[in-house]
């Protein structure tokens, strides 16, 4: 007979996030130490955070983040964003050696304005060129990858567990007022440096428990429109659809979510004749960015988060509050680490977006 413990069905990888409605910075200390509890949900092939509002001295310029694997990859990348960018600030990110990472790359950081001349040469505004130079960074330069492009905000991820990783990174270093963390239990595709959460582009973010079974159908559709999966896994195509969906398409949060997480056909008939059109609406003319399969999901934006699962909840995922401090986590007990005595613990439903926002003018 089998003993307790010597078997495990995982239920997929670890997500938590906290946000501060009032704008209040925290460091990166507590979501490192929330991923502890949920441990055994990583195995040790990705983790990674996000954070929002760390860099103030540099809040109005892009913040690209960098894996390069060797110098010369470095220089060759270095030259094609002084074509396109002022250089403001270049350096490496601080990290710290431990045993429990390893083989890492070059990792580097550049704050960046997008040179006037060039973003109208291109025709385009500019939110369009930083993704356009992203996506062609990564699609066409060996061995550099643009893993975090936002403004104020940065992403932090690598190849072991969460906690390891933003030891590594010294996350108590920084403060912002919001926070996502991943632990990453990788299925079907390969655990690497880029393949690790959160996936960003430009201040979108997202950290994911799940499997997609819509994958191709999705990403055929976004590399329609000029986006380019190229990190190796599925979730990168869920930011894309966010970004394709809000800020090129001017869908709310809330109608974006009812692509991503349609309602039931069912459930549509069952709407007021206003709401019914507007689902029908959604679910037709993007019914290819219906994403199918269990999961979870959190999205970090400029200014807030919003959490969203599948329709039939099949990946667990809880938020608690405490004060000005709203958590998100896919266990209770991750948020007891951030607040022991978190109230208003609930479980938002499928389908149904969970969004909470910074106070305006409180970052």
């Amino acid at each position: 007979m089998e003993k307790e413990g010597q078997i495990r069905i995982p239920s997929g990888c670890a997500i938590a996030a906290v946000i501060s409605k009032e704008g209040r910075r925290m460091t990166g200390e507590s979501i490192t130490e929330a991923m502890r509890p949920m441990h055994d949900r990583s195995n040790g092939l990705g983790g990674g955070f996000a954070g929002y509002g760390i860099y103030p001295q540099y809040k109005d310029l892009y913040a690209l983040h960098f894996f390069f694997n060797n110098r010369d990859t470095r220089k060759a990348c270095e030259a094609l964003l002084k074509e396109n960018f002022e250089v403001v600030q270049s350096e490496i990110i601080p990290t710290r050696k431990i045993k429990a990472i390893t083989d890492e790359p070059i990792i580097w950081r550049y704050f960046v304005s997008p040179l006037a001349s060039r973003v109208a040469s291109a025709q385009v505004d500019e939110k369009e060129f930083v993704v356009r130079c992203a996506m062609r960074i990564n699609s066409t330069i060996k061995d550099a990858y643009v893993f975090s492009c936002g403004k104020n905000m940065g992403t932090f991820k690598a190849v072991g567990f969460p906690e390891d990783v933003g030891h590594f990174y010294r996350l108590e270093e920084y403060e912002g007022y919001s926070w996502t963390a991943h632990g990453r239990y990788p299925t079907n595709t390969p655990g690497w440096w880029g393949g690790a959460h959160p996936f960003t582009l430009l201040d979108y973010s997202i950290v994911h428990n799940g499997e997609i079974s819509s994958y191709d159908a999705n990403r055929r559709f976004i590399e329609m429109f000029g986006y380019k999966c190229t990190l190796q896994t599925d979730t990168e195509v869920i930011t894309y659809i966010f970004d394709y969906l809000i800020r090129r398409q001017g869908l709310t949060l809330e109608e974006a979510a009812s692509v991503v997480a349609a309602p039931f056909w069912s459930t549509i008939e069952m709407k007021d004749e206003e709401t019914k059109k507007k689902l029908n609406y959604l679910r037709t003319v993007f019914s290819s960015l219906l994403i199918t399969g269990p999961f979870s999901v959190v999205l970090g934006f400029d200014g807030g988060l919003m959490a969203l699962n599948d329709r039939l909840k099949l990946r667990s995922m809880v938020t608690g509050e405490k004060d000005d401090l709203v958590f998100i986590a896919s266990e209770e007990a991750a948020i007891r680490v951030m607040a022991p005595d978190a109230v208003n613990i609930q479980a938002p439903a499928g389908g149904e977006p969970f969004i909470v926002r910074v106070k305006e003018g409180k970052f």
